[in-house]
């Protein structure tokens, strides 16, 4: 039976990771950037100086929302994790450096795509029976789009809610155990027999402080991640930097492997990464897993800022897309490749190359900070994901289905700690690629909104600046 589940799911896998996904994400990009006459890109400094000078203003929210500073913080809880180390050294290792190249094309076409999501996501959103504020795919799709495409909206909830179990709690949960358990096995502090117990208390200890935090509400959730995600994202930022720093001669070298690699991975990668479009693949999927532009999850959280302009708030999506990919991940792509640590290129990676990359410069003394940054960037996630299955679950059942939805959540935190899951990821993100049709096709057909909405913010407001 398990083998029948794991051999369906794998042909959907590679149907939805694949070609189709590939074409859909950077052609809905393509699409919304020519329309909006790559704002992205034309518009890119007028952005950064519109979200970091928000950041930096301290002001409350009223009751049911978040500051725009919280909303982009709980949208990054969610996107800056594991992608951003164990996904970008996946993605050299199965499609050479060439993949970083593709990473960056894919990361350039979804600053458009999540500036659109998040400014539908305001521009539609709705105030839920608590008094909150609530948006996302499934309320633009709603509101947005006539009435016979509303299926759509519960497919997007639906599809939301299994992968939030897996791809936002259990698997970031392993993550968790994981590292604490190495970290603990270099020092010799902790042994085989002792590890099951070890992480069921581990497990335990997550379940009550998911629960708390996700029961405290909105603001619960926005003081956590405001706090959390600067703190742990700067401190990563740091490091990497000072690791390239240190291999500077190799910067120009590892530059030119990444765009030869991006046309003939063959030359680089000694033969074992072929294909072009392999290449081409990975660093697109990755990228997309990392900063989730087309997924329209982010959405969710930036419709709870206390804000009135949809498309000021748009450009957090923008920020979002260049901090997560552009600046994270390229940083821990170079500091695999400038460390010059072994690649077995062709063959899977995850987060030891990205740890081998960082001890070869600083010494074993690093794998505990590796450890505690794995652990912040997975507990960020799982937090950001609580706060997106909330919104599905209360999208299909009312509000009422809220606290026992929050309570399961935390639960299955312990289900994360203790059991095997390469089955239950491999499934969650079959649904994390179903997620990204419905909101896609919402998205496409919305474009013309976003294009009307631009134009009035820059004929306004916008005009000045």
């Amino acid at each position: 039976m398990l083998q029948t589940i794991e051999q369906i799911n794998n042909v959907v896998n590679n149907f939805i990771w694949g070609v189709p996904a590939m074409i859909c994400i950077i052609g809905v990009g393509l699409f919304l950037s020519v329309r909006t006459r790559f704002l992205q890109i034309r518009k890119f400094p007028y952005a950064m100086k519109v979200t970091i000078g928000r950041m930096l203003k301290k002001r409350e929210a009223s009751d049911g929302a978040l500051t725009p500073f919280q909303a982009v913080c709980t949208a990054l809880a969610a996107t800056v994790g594991t992608g951003n180390v164990a996904g970008v050294a996946g993605a050299i290792a199965i499609g050479g450096s060439g993949a970083i190249f593709w990473m960056w094309i894919s990361a350039i076409l979804g600053m458009c795509t999540k500036f659109s999501e998040v400014t539908l996501a305001v521009h539609f959103r709705e105030t839920n029976a608590n008094g909150e504020l609530v948006g996302g795919p499934m309320y633009y799709i709603k509101n947005g789009l006539k009435k016979h495409w509303l299926w759509l909206a519960y497919l997007f909830s639906a599809f939301g809610v299994l992968t939030v179990f897996g791809t936002g709690n259990a698997t970031q949960v392993n993550t968790i155990t994981t590292a604490i358990d190495s970290a603990l096995y270099n020092f010799n502090l902790l042994s085989e027999e002792s590890a099951p117990t070890l992480n069921l208390v581990i497990g335990i200890v997550l379940a009550a402080l998911i629960a708390l935090i996700l029961i405290g509400g909105i603001k619960r959730i926005g003081q956590v991640t405001e706090k959390l995600v600067p703190f742990m994202a700067i401190i990563y930022i740091l490091l990497a930097i000072g690791d390239v720093l240190i291999n500077f001669r190799s910067i120009p070298a590892v530059f030119g492997s990444i765009f030869e690699g991006a046309f003939n991975p063959a030359a680089v990668t000694g033969g074992a990464v072929g294909s072009f479009f392999m290449s081409m693949k990975k660093g697109v999927s990755r990228g997309i897993f990392s900063n989730e532009a087309g997924l329209g999850t982010g959405s969710i959280a930036h419709a709870c800022a206390d804000t009135r302009k949809p498309v000021k708030q748009g450009f957090f999506g923008i920020f979002e897309v260049f901090v997560d990919t552009i600046v994270i991940c390229t940083l821990t792509a170079l500091v695999i490749l400038c460390s010059g640590v072994p690649v077995g290129y062709g063959e899977a990676a995850g987060a030891e190359l990205t740890i081998s990359g960082f001890t070869s410069v600083y010494g074993g003394w690093v794998s505990i900070f590796t450890a505690v940054a794995m652990c912040c960037f997975a507990f960020s996630t799982i937090i950001g994901w609580g706060l997106y299955g909330t919104r599905c679950i209360e999208f299909l059942f009312g509000t009422r289905a809220n606290k026992p939805f929050m309570i399961l959540y935390a639960l299955v935190a312990i289900v994360g700690a203790t059991m095997n899951l390469g089955l239950m990821w491999n499934i969650a993100e079959t649904f994390n690629g179903l997620m990204v049709i419905p909101n896609l096709i919402a998205v496409f057909l919305l474009s013309g909104v976003v294009v009307k909405l631009v134009k009035e913010y820059f004929e306004g407001e916008g005009k000045t600046k």
